[in-house]
């Protein structure tokens, strides 16, 4: 009886000396290779793409075919907002039809210079962070700056297409009022 004990101490000690090595060797690794130039060219054109389909176009539907089926949206002023490209299209569609009868504003989002950074995600994607704001469209009139905020967005590389997998914006500022 005592040499089975013995027995099963010592394989339990093998596999605990087994995988905390294995754990070590991982963290010891290097991180994902840096984004290279062709990559953050691809997702600054493709943050462009989609936030024209948002804002400029209201295109839902292009907008729908730029984010996965798992799609999470997280706001700091509304928590979790989305969890599904289908519910985010379905928010949009709902902003659009408040912008055509004048309950809610057209606007346009505009990348603060200098501020967005790119990620390479290993065996999924990149992620991008950055500083944006958003100006209020009026006809006739100049944009107006209504908010700043910051991002985080997770893109997934989903069979060489680029496509939001998760947002989370946040710090939002709203713009002071003009003297």
């Amino acid at each position: 009886m005592r040499r089975l004990a013995l027995t099963v101490f010592a394989t339990a000690a093998i596999l605990v000396a087994s995988a905390l090595s294995s754990i070590t060797a991982r963290a010891q690794t290097e991180g994902a290779a840096p984004a290279s130039p062709e990559l953050v060219a691809t997702l600054r054109a493709r943050d462009a793409e989609l936030f024209a389909a948002f804002f400029d176009r209201c295109d839902v539907a292009a907008v729908r075919a730029m984010v996965t089926d798992d799609f999470e949206f997280f706001h700091d002023k509304g928590g979790l907002t989305n969890t599904s490209g289908d519910s985010f299209a379905a928010d949009l569609n709902g902003h659009c039809d408040r912008v055509k009868t004048g309950e809610d504003f057209a606007s346009r989002r505009e990348l603060v210079p200098g501020s967005v950074t790119t990620f390479v995600i290993n065996n999924y994607g990149a992620m991008t962070m950055g500083e944006h704001r958003f100006y209020k469209l009026t006809p006739g009139k100049p944009d107006q700056l209504t908010e700043t905020g910051r991002f985080i967005i997770v893109w997934k590389n989903d069979g060489g297409v680029w496509k939001l997998a998760r947002v989370v914006s946040y710090d939002h500022h709203l713009a002071r009022a003009p003297s």
